[in-house]
C-alpha cells in the first residue's frame, strides 16, 4: 500500500500506510466482540500492508489495548502503535471525565506501555480536552514523556483551532485525529483543517463511513446489535436516520456508476482530502477489512468529487455528532 506522512517537520514526520486500522469496536460499542476474529483482522491488515494501528485506553475499557498488544507480539517492527489517553473510565466500564493533568498523563502512559507490550508508543493522542486543565500544562507532560523516550510522536483528538495551535506552540504536533466523512464535514468550516495545514500537522480521519452508515448496510436501528452504541446516537435517531439514509442512497447511486461499494467510494472521498490524510475505517471482520483496503485503488476524477459534493454537502446530515457535545473542544 502507498505511504503517507504525518507531519512535515522534522520532529514530527512519521510515514504510515494511507489507510490505518481502528480497533475500537473490535472491544466495544459496535456490537459483540470476537478477540479470535480480531486478531485475524490485524493480522491480515499487517499482511496487505496497512502499519498504523488505531487503539486507546478508553476502549473496552483497557482491553482493547491488550487485544492490539497481544495481536502485535512478533510483528512489532511491522506497526505504527497510536494510542489515547484522556477519556478516564474505571475497569467496571463506568466514566471518571475528561482528564489531562500532567500526573494523568505520566500515569495513563505508563498504563498503555504494559497493556500493549511494547517499550515506546509511536504516536499518542490527547484524546479529548480537558477544559479544566490549561492544555499548556498537559503538553508540558507529554513533551516529557517524549524527552524520556517513552513516546515518538503526539496528536490531538477534537480540538478547536485555537487550542491546536496553543498545544504546538508546547511541542509539535503530528496529527490531528477527528471526523471526517462524507457526513461529517465540521473541519472545512470550522477553521480546523485550513490551521493543521498551516502548521503541517497531520490529519487522522476517523469513523470516515459515518460510524458505518455510509457502508449502505445499515436501514433502520433495528439493524443494530441490542447493545450497539448508535441506537443512542443522535443521525440514527429514527427522523434524522430517515434524512441521513436519502444521503446514503445518493453515495450508493455515484458508487453503482463507479463499479464499487458505497463503502470504499467513501473511503475514497477521504483518500482524496489530499496526501496528509490518513482514514483509519474500523472493522472486526477480514472480509470488511478487504473490501475498505481496495478503496486505496479507486481514482476520482473532478467529476466524481463534484457530484459527492452535491450529494453529501457540509451540513447535510441531520442530528449531532455525539448526543454529549461538552466533550468536543469548540
Amino acid at each position: 500500500m502507498r505511504a503517507r506522512t504525518l507531519g512535515t517537520g522534522p520532529d514530527t514526520e512519521l510515514e504510515v500506510a494511507a489507510l490505518g486500522l481502528g480497533c475500537m469496536g473490535m472491544s466495544e460499542f459496535y456490537g459483540t466482540a470476537d478477540d479470535a476474529e480480531s486478531i485475524r483482522t490485524i493480522h491480515r491488515a499487517l499482511d496487505l500492508g496497512v502499519t498504523m494501528l488505531d487503539t486507546a485506553d478508553m476502549y473496552g475499557p483497557f482491553v482493547n489495548e491488550e487485544l492490539v498488544g497481544r495481536a502485535i507480539a512478533g510483528r512489532r517492527e511491522q506497526v505504527v502503535v497510536a494510542t489515547k489517553f484522556g477519556n478516564e473510565r474505571r475497569p467496571d466500564g463506568s466514566r471518571v471525565g475528561i482528564n489531562g493533568t500532567p500526573d494523568y498523563v505520566r500515569r495513563a502512559c505508563e498504563d498503555s506501555l504494559r497493556r500493549l507490550g511494547v517499550d515506546v508508543i509511536d504516536l499518542y493522542y490527547q484524546h479529548r480536552v480537558d477544559q479544566k486543565t490549561p492544555i499548556e500544562e498537559t503538553w508540558g507532560a507529554l513533551d516529557e514523556l517524549v524527552s524520556a523516550g517513552k513516546v515518538r510522536r503526539l496528536g490531538i483528538s477534537e480540538a478547536s483551532a485555537a487550542t491546536i495551535r496553543r498545544a504546538h506552540a508546547v511541542h509539535p504536533i503530528t496529527a490531528l485525529q477527528t471526523e471526517w466523512s462524507l457526513w461529517t464535514r465540521d473541519v472545512e468550516a470550522n477553521g480546523v483543517l485550513d490551521t493543521v495545514r498551516e502548521l503541517g500537522i497531520g490529519f487522522v480521519a476517523y469513523s470516515p463511513l459515518g460510524r458505518g452508515a455510509l457502508s449502505g448496510a445499515i436501514t433502520s436501528v433495528d439493524d443494530l446489535a441490542p447493545d450497539d452504541f448508535r441506537r443512542n446516537h443522535p443521525r440514527f435517531q429514527e427522523e434524522n436516520l430517515a434524512v441521513n439514509l436519502r444521503l446514503v442512497e445518493r453515495v450508493r447511486e455515484i458508487a453503482d456508476t463507479k463499479g464499487v461499494t458505497p463503502a470504499q467510494l467513501a473511503l475514497a472521498w477521504v483518500l482524496h482530502r489530499g496526501e496528509d490524510v490518513v482514514p483509519i475505517p474500523g472493522t472486526k471482520r477480514v472480509s470488511y477489512l478487504e473490501q475498505n483496503l481496495a478503496a486505496a485503488d479507486i481514482s476520482l476524477s473532478t467529476e466524481d468529487l463534484a457530484r459527492l459534493d452535491e450529494a453529501a454537502p457540509a451540513g447535510g446530515t441531520a442530528g449531532d455528532r455525539y448526543a454529549d457535545m461538552s466533550t468536543v473542544d469548540g
